[in-house]
């Protein structure tokens, strides 16, 4: 016991290869946590700073595994309780406002307006490119395919683009600094699938159509153009920063 009647801080039958420092818990913290999940976290974490300890004096040069939990009981009961939450939301929102149904179709009359559901607008402005099929004079200024026929192989080619894509790409880059260059093609494409799905709402969208039309093509080009400046400038020194750190927690021999 020392002079101010605190219990000393020592290890708990350990090896004493940790040594007792402001991060680590007194001898009767460690014995209040006899059960549940406090107690199996910090076993697992003091497993997993032994073990550390001892790779550190044993070599020169340690490689650091990354620190994590267990599956059960820590992800389990984590993701259970989210998912209950949510759960528990859902319910209460549709119990509290219901939806409203209107009255039923009258299947006698054509709607004003015909679109298919929000996430197919895409597609659906595909169908619109009529203005892009080429008329050949050769064939005394008659298109060479129709234009639902052009609508549904654009549908074919942007699928098809984006199915190669992980083929073309086969880098080992996480985060978008790292490539660019392909950074900038997703938000090309995200975007672009945001005009498209603007031009095939056109009927209802408070805008000239010839820019719409314009915006829908230019607008893609815009946004990658200035993704692949901005990440250019940064990579740079995210590089410089990610080489310090990597060697920092795995120093050479």
């Amino acid at each position: 016991m020392s002079d101010d009647n605190q219990p000393d801080a020592r290890t708990d039958g350990g090896t004493g290869i940790v040594p007792p420092d402001d991060e680590t818990p007194t001898w009767s913290e460690r014995k209040s946590r006899r059960a549940g999940l406090p107690r199996l976290t910090y076993e697992y974490f003091e497993r997993a700073r032994r073990e550390d300890q001892d790779l550190r004096e044993q070599s020169t040069y340690v490689e650091r595994d990354v620190l994590g939990f267990p599956t059960w009981p820590h992800e389990l009961i984590r993701n259970l309780a989210l998912t209950s939450f949510f759960v528990g939301m859902l319910l209460l929102l549709s119990a509290t406002l219901p939806p409203h149904i209107g009255n039923p179709a009258n299947p006698s009359s054509t709607p004003a307006i015909i679109l298919p559901d929000w996430y197919l607008y895409w597609s659906f402005g595909l169908l619109k490119l009529g203005d892009l099929n080429p008329a050949i004079s050769l064939l005394g200024e008659q298109k060479l395919m129709a234009d639902r026929t052009y609508g549904v192989l654009a549908n074919v080619v942007i699928v098809g683009a984006i199915a190669i894509v992980p083929f073309l790409n086969k880098g080992s880059a996480r985060r978008p600094v790292e490539q660019p260059f392909w950074a900038a093609v997703g938000m090309g494409g995200v975007t672009f699938a945001f005009t498209i799905s603007m031009l095939s709402i056109q009927n209802i969208m408070p805008m000239n159509v010839s820019l719409l039309f314009d915006l829908t093509f230019l607008a893609p080009l815009v946004v990658g153009a200035i993704t692949y400046a901005v990440l250019k400038t940064m990579r740079e020194g995210y590089m410089y920063d990610l080489n310090r750190r990597y060697y920092r927690l795995r120093p050479p021999k």
